[in-house]
């Protein structure tokens, strides 16, 4: 199919201020060796639809369908919390799945149930936990603690939000030696009581600062959780204004039935003039 003369229909969703730019692609419509490059061009803000992430929804013979999830960046990562809400709620829309489901992603499959506007997404790969890393940053010390949801992410602990350089932090920490190759996503929390919390966040893939980002409310829940500042369920303010809900229960050191649950909106549809995309 020739793309410089297509014209492609996509939703524009987003969770908790993380958009993301959505395709039906049960009809293999975008090569797969173009779609780094084409989720670039749609993500950029200046000359693209704006996006901080793109998501091809295509067949699948283990769930209800497969997801193809691209960073603003052209990478690909192993899951987007939002993104999967944002994703399921759109295959119900369309008829693709019902309202319980499940998604095939590169962390496994993912279960989610949609009711309305609201997603309960299931997560898991929830691994490798590291409290108390010393991270050097120009002569000093930021103690950050690790996690993995799935993808990557360091939890710093802060007083005062405000104050925080989150882009100039984040940068350093998000490619700091100690978390690479992969590098991280890096999140910054202030404690609002035993259950809610508040977090800013430098996102890998975008590389900027972020209004949103499932997994990282995920992690920051569990973070705080493990260091006995909450308990579930924990409502996670987020930098766009809204609020997402994490479900757990933490046996021992361990945590079980983790789920990530709020609103999943539609912006708009349309269609992409792909041959004008720079």
């Amino acid at each position: 199919m020739d793309l410089e003369t297509k014209r492609l229909p996509f939703y524009k969703m987003h969770g908790g201020g993380n958009d993301f730019v959505l395709i039906d692609h049960r009809l293999s419509l975008i090569p797969a060796g173009e779609q780094p490059r084409f989720a670039r061009r749609v993500c950029a803000r200046q000359v693209g639809v704006g996006a901080d992430g793109l998501i091809l929804i295509e067949p699948s013979e283990r769930a209800d369908f497969r997801w193809r999830f691209y960073n603003a960046d052209g990478s690909e990562p192993e899951m987007c919390g939002n993104g999967g809400r944002c994703a399921a709620r759109l295959a119900v829309m369309l008829g693709i799945a019902p309202e319980k489901l499940s998604f095939e992603t590169l962390a496994g499959i993912i279960h989610a149930a949609v009711r309305d506007r609201e997603v309960r997404l299931e997560l898991t790969g929830i691994e490798d936990f590291r409290l108390y890393q010393e991270i050097p940053i120009n002569g000093k010390n930021l103690t950050g603690h690790f996690l993995k949801v799935g993808v990557p992410h360091v939890v710093v602990p802060v007083k005062d939000l405000e104050q925080v350089p989150v882009t100039f932090w984040g940068k350093i920490v998000r490619f700091h030696p100690l978390f690479q190759p992969a590098g991280t996503n890096v999140n910054f929390i202030n404690f609002l009581g035993s259950q809610a919390l508040e977090l800013r966040t430098y996102e890998r893939g975008v590389e900027d600062e972020t209004l949103a980002c499932g997994t990282v409310a995920v992690a920051a829940a569990l973070i705080a959780a493990r260091l006995g500042h909450v308990v579930s369920p924990v409502a996670v303010h987020t930098r766009g204004g809204e609020i997402l809900t994490v479900h757990f229960k933490l046996q021992g050191e361990d945590f079980k039935d983790v789920f990530l649950e709020g609103e999943a909106l539609v912006v708009c549809q349309g269609e992409l003039w792909v041959d004008e995309l720079k």
